[in-house]
């Protein structure tokens, strides 16, 4: 049964995440013989609809050909020409002037080969491909053939490596660098551990719950008491600790697996999305408060515990499973921003985000069943826990103001800009300090007559956050909640009350053509070749920088790296700033729509223009996501994300702006 158990536990914390890895392309390889020496090897494709797969004949300016790489060939087996391809189409990339060509649905290809060495009979094939849809991903097959038995078996990267020290490698061509790889694996990598991190704090907050805390000595006794032997208790604890983590990572695996590893992270542009999931926040934040409680349906926790009361492993699994449902009331709107902030990341973050949550709640049953002792230092329950429900309700309340803000942000209404926001945050933390304080009291409140020193002190450093905010509404940055707000330029006042901000703002009618006063102040086109055509003018390389408005880490690049001087100095006068947004939902003119070689979709707005020139050019759509241009629009530098660190970026700026030097 502890076998079942585990295999159950691995397979799906680590086949949930498999099953988030794209495979768009399914592969077949066959060999076949011709006469005494030579052979046909065949590769074919089966393509998901709307998908491409790139010829190996593409441009050079185009997406990243289908190239094959043979291991184990020189002076055993040798090409008889180059390998033919099934039909392809063909579309012209406005952008780039070139045509691209790429197989739909299917994808063929045939290569003769010819044995020289008799006494060699197998090599190996790699097979690199893009593949592309809303974005591209990059692939690399592995397939060993065997001429004896004229079989083909997929191999892994290893062990082609491992053959890379026995055998010399002939190369038939040689795929591009995607150096944008590295970047946006920097970045998500970033992003999950963050996630992770968030997840773990909710956890440990919801442990604090009137729905949760109490459930601690009373599970553990049950499990120490119950048990024949204390070692069978803590068996039986950590059991159900781990049945906690299962169904909270498998709750994180469906919500990724019905929206869809990539859609999730679109989803956190879209303004559908992000005025669905205020009000979501604002109903679970009410809840928190004590206007109601979400309830799951009592009939399901009778079934459940019926489950539980059979004993054993599985009787375990239900008891962690009836914590679920009956705590829903406490942990749902919990894990119900964690999965809304999770989705926007997108991926398997909801996945990682429930790891994190789960592990966090299902600690203490584990910690407690080892040292049952420690259960004399906890603290009793009253009404201290109804306390940290209505003070993560307020946060959640204060959160969803974020969403409405995107959405705000994404359509460029100017309805909730900086000073109107932060006023509204100011007014939640600063109740929130009174609420603290003992001088407001909700529905579900306790009567007190003092409040606890911990108490006291939370609510002054909350009092203290409202008291940093208010300076906000007269310009000042706010970089502790950076990313939050809307920017200081998406403001009623971009220069402060009264010009109270410092910043120097260049007037709009000595303004360059398609160009705006960006973040501190810094001249910023909005348009490519507008911009680049500027930077050609005056002869100063390109800073293209493809962002969001919705976009959180652009926001923190800018308050916190852009706004150091040594960075500042140089955005102003040795570079060109071109900011393309990529959720900029302004419609392009009629004349300027196009069909995208590259994903296939009508290109309507301007967010989706510069979307699509981002995954078609740099193969990547991720954002922050920086580079340092010559004036024909050639990288200086690798790709830079989110790197919040100000001398790394300044050696990297620093960098492309030298190339740049060099070559002019």
């Amino acid at each position: 049964m502890k076998k079942l158990f585990y295999l159950v536990f691995i397979s799906l914390i680590f086949g949930s995440i498999q099953a988030q890895i794209l495979d768009p392309v399914q592969w077949e390889a066959k060999i076949e013989k011709q006469n005494t020496n030579e052979f046909t090897i065949t590769l074919s494709g089966e393509i998901e609809p709307n998908w491409h797969v790139y010829s190996q004949f593409t441009p050079d300016d185009g997406p990243l050909p289908t190239t094959f790489t043979y291991h184990n060939f020189e002076k055993n087996f040798e090409l008889i020409g180059t390998a033919e391809e099934s039909e392809t189409k063909r579309a012209y990339n406005p952008i780039f002037e070139v045509d691209e060509i790429f197989f739909e649905d299917r994808v063929q290809f045939t290569q003769k080969i010819k044995q020289i060495n008799a006494e060699q009979t197998k090599f190996q094939l790699e097979l690199f491909y893009q593949v592309c849809l809303e974005s591209c991903i990059s692939e690399v097959k592995y397939f060993e053939f065997d001429l004896t038995t004229l079989t083909v078996k997929e191999v892994t990267a290893e062990s082609i490596e491992n053959q890379k020290n026995e055998s010399n490698i002939e190369e038939s061509t040689s795929p591009k660098e995607d150096s944008a790889v590295k970047a946006t694996t920097d970045s998500n990598n970033k992003g999950l551990l963050t996630i992770f991190f968030v997840a773990f704090l909710s956890g440990f907050a919801a442990l604090l719950t009137p729905c949760v805390f109490p459930m601690i000595p009373m599970t553990v006794s049950f499990f120490t008491k119950q048990s024949k032997t204390r070692a069978k208790g803590i068996k039986n604890a950590i059991f159900y600790g781990l049945s906690i983590i299962i169904i909270y990572v498998f709750l994180g695996s469906v919500v990724t697996v019905l929206f869809g590893a990539d859609s999730l992270n679109a989803l956190s542009t879209n303004v559908w999305f992000n005025l669905a999931f205020f009000v979501l926040l604002v109903v679970f934040a009410s809840s928190f408060l004590g206007a109601f409680e979400i309830m799951l349906p009592q009939s399901w926790a009778n079934k459940v515990d019926k489950q539980a009361d059979k004993g054993g492993f599985i009787g375990i699994l239900f008891m962690a499973l009836a914590l679920a449902i009956v705590s829903f009331s406490c942990t749902g709107p919990i894990i119900g921003t964690l999965l809304v902030e999770a989705a926007s990341t997108g991926g398997i973050a909801p996945i990682v985000g429930m790891l994190g949550f789960s592990t966090a709640l299902a600690l203490p049953f584990m910690l407690f069943a080892l040292f049952p002792g420690w259960l004399n230092t906890l603290p009793k329950s009253g009404g201290w826990l109804n306390t940290v429900k209505v003070t993560l309700g307020f946060l959640e309340l204060a959160l969803a103001f974020k969403f409405l803000s995107n959405a705000d942000l994404v359509l460029q209404l100017h309805w909730l800009e900086r000073e109107t926001f932060l006023a509204i945050w100011i007014a939640i933390f600063g109740t929130m300090a009174f609420y603290l304080f003992g001088k407001i009291r909700l529905p579900n409140d306790s009567p007190t007559t003092h409040i606890s020193v911990g108490r006291l002190l939370t609510g002054l450093f909350v009092l203290s956050f409202t008291v940093y905010l208010i300076p906000g509404l007269w310009g000042a940055p706010l970089k502790v909640i950076s990313g939050f707000p809307p920017p200081l330029t998406y403001s009623e006042s971009p220069n402060g009350v009264g010009g109270s901000n410092k910043t120097i703002q260049t007037a709009e009618n000595a303004l360059p053509e398609g160009a705006h006063n960006g973040p501190h102040g810094l001249i910023a086109f909005t348009d490519y070749e507008k911009g680049m055509a500027y930077a050609k003018s005056i002869n100063k390389p390109v800073m293209l920088d493809f962002t969001g408005f919705a976009c959180v880490n652009c926001r923190k690049m800018e308050d916190y790296v852009w706004s150091d001087a040594r960075i500042l100095t140089l955005l102003q006068n040795d570079v060109v700033l071109i900011s393309l947004y990529v959720d900029d939902k302004r419609e392009l003119p009629e004349n300027e729509r196009y069909i995208s070689p590259e994903t296939g979709k009508k290109i309507k707005t301007i967010g989706q223009k510069w979307s699509d020139f981002q995954i078609t050019r740099y193969k990547a759509n991720a954002q922050p996501y920086y580079l340092v241009l010559d004036n024909e629009g050639n990288s200086l530098t690798e790709p830079a994300g989110y790197m919040p660190d100000i001398s790394e970026y300044e050696t990297w700026l620093k960098d492309g702006i030298e190339k740049y030097n060099l070559k002019n």
